[in-house]
């Protein structure tokens, strides 16, 4: 029995294979794929179906030469990481907003280490970065996500070579996104701790020998975590507002 050839055209591979390298490189630093809970394997599956999913309606960008297409395989890997810091440098904006509420409450000296996404921090910041993964995958955020990233090939073909202009404003305009966003979710509640401060102060000053001080941990932690139930309640619609901004910034860091 003769063996069965299969013949593969090079384009439409190396094609794939370009794809499915920017797609990784993505998923390596975007959230939610980035978190150490999903595995590297699961990753590479996701990235290669994708490709293999998108390929036909991309613009061919294959090379005759070895060395050409490591060059490209490179620069799609450095585009991928790219549009995955700008989605993670929007959703961290939750987990600012976390360590925020954490340092004016006082929870800041409870830090620890967090395997699963390879950061300190405490109780607020770890609560509200593992709810808004949760998130993403109840409200299909990261459907929507991924749905960005396949929109960047038309944004920025294979082809094409990224506009270091364009991306370090899409940079810029997201780290001010990202503070206004984590004011905006932990300002009302800080706004409360500093005011206790304020008011505790004063007590001091009107009977220095109450020590109002040694009632400020105590009071702090009662008022944040009362508090912050209310701010809690408000991340579904910061999620969805956040995945709505990481897919503009993707297409517009692509164009």
């Amino acid at each position: 029995m003769d063996p069965v050839n299969v013949a593969l055209p090079l384009e439409a591979v190396q094609t794939a294979m370009l794809a499915a390298v920017r797609i990784l490189a993505f998923m390596t630093v975007a959230p939610p794929f980035s978190q150490k809970v999903i595995p590297a394997t699961v990753r590479w599956m996701i990235a290669v179906g994708l490709a293999i999913a998108v390929s036909p309606r991309l613009t061919s960008a294959g090379t005759d030469t070895t060395a050409g297409f490591v060059g490209s395989l490179l620069l799609q890997a450095v585009i991928g990481a790219l549009f995955g810091f700008l989605v993670m440098m929007v959703f961290s904006a939750i987990q600012s907003a976390g360590t925020l509420i954490d340092l004016f409450g006082g929870f800041q000296m409870a830090s620890a280490f967090d395997p699963m996404s390879q950061s300190s921090g405490a109780q607020f910041q770890r609560l509200y970065q593992m709810t808004a993964m949760v998130l993403l995958f109840v409200t299909n955020g990261y459907q929507i996500v991924l749905g960005g990233l396949i929109r960047t090939f038309e944004a920025l073909p294979l082809g094409a070579a990224l506009n270091p202009d364009v991306f370090m404003h899409s940079l810029t305009t997201g780290v001010s996104q990202m503070f206004v966003g984590a004011l905006q979710i932990a300002g009302p509640l800080l706004v409360v701790l500093f005011l206790a401060d304020v008011g505790l102060g004063l007590l001091t000053k009107v009977a220095p020998a109450l020590n109002a001080f040694a009632m400020g941990f105590p009071l702090k932690i009662l008022i944040s975590l009362s508090l912050g139930a209310f701010a809690f309640l408000a991340l579904p619609n910061v999620v969805q507002g956040l995945t709505g901004k990481s897919m503009s910034m993707m297409l517009g860091g692509g164009s």
